[in-house]
């Protein structure tokens, strides 16, 4: 059932088990609070947990590294990151309570220690931390409006401290408009499955 998560990255038997129990965990919240869409459910760990894995391509985060994931829905990036590096602090923050909950609620299901799920603006966040990830929330110019101040300049992962977003398309005009110089990373040099055919993993320093 994980095959696509096995393809590409080596596991531990613990990580094999958290990773297979969250078809299970998310098949009975999303019967009560819709955070995957019905057609989508089968097609779980391509569509939401290998390409939540995309990041770990670019980045490798380093023990005791701290990643806010920004309108984190159900869970994603953030379930599949904190299973991938069990060392790492992750603060998943959605504006939506309910979302808030299934995130609680698969993390404990699976067994996870590190991440901590909040019901809040991001704005409104009194802590700093090393990366920001975020998955199809906004513009990468209104992630910034919300995050850059909560962002250190330090390195706890292969890579500074900055933004790590998962996108598709042609982003040039959005890039553009931060003013920073952006690296864009293609999915597809990592995964061959046709659903990652036009998905990015955009990196935004801090520095």
């Amino acid at each position: 059932m994980i095959e696509p998560i096995t393809k590409y990255f080596e596991l531990s038997d613990t990580q094999v088990a958290q990773f297979e129990r969250l078809d299970a965990l998310y098949r009975e919240w999303n019967a009560r609070i819709n955070v995957i869409s019905r057609k989508d459910i089968d097609s779980l760990y391509t569509n939401h947990v290998l390409h939540s894995l995309a990041i770990a391509k670019v980045c490798e985060f380093a023990s005791g590294a701290r990643i806010l994931d920004i309108g984190c829905g159900g869970g994603f990036p953030t379930i599949p990151l904190a299973i991938l590096f069990p060392e790492a602090k992750f603060t998943a923050v959605d504006s939506i309570g309910k979302k808030i909950k299934v995130v609680e609620a698969v993390a404990e299901g699976v067994g996870l220690q590190n991440v901590e799920a909040v019901h809040a603006r991001v704005e409104t966040l009194p802590h700093t931390y090393d990366y920001v990830v975020s998955r199809a929330v906004a513009q990468t110019s209104v992630l910034m409006d919300w995050s850059w101040s909560k962002i250190a300049r330090s390195q706890c992962g292969t890579l500074p401290s900055g933004m790590l977003l998962l996108k598709g398309g042609d982003l040039a005009d959005e890039l553009a408009a931060t003013g920073r110089k952006c690296s864009v990373f293609d999915i597809p040099q990592w995964f061959s499955e046709p659903f990652f055919e036009t998905k990015k993993v955009v990196f935004v320093p801090k520095g």
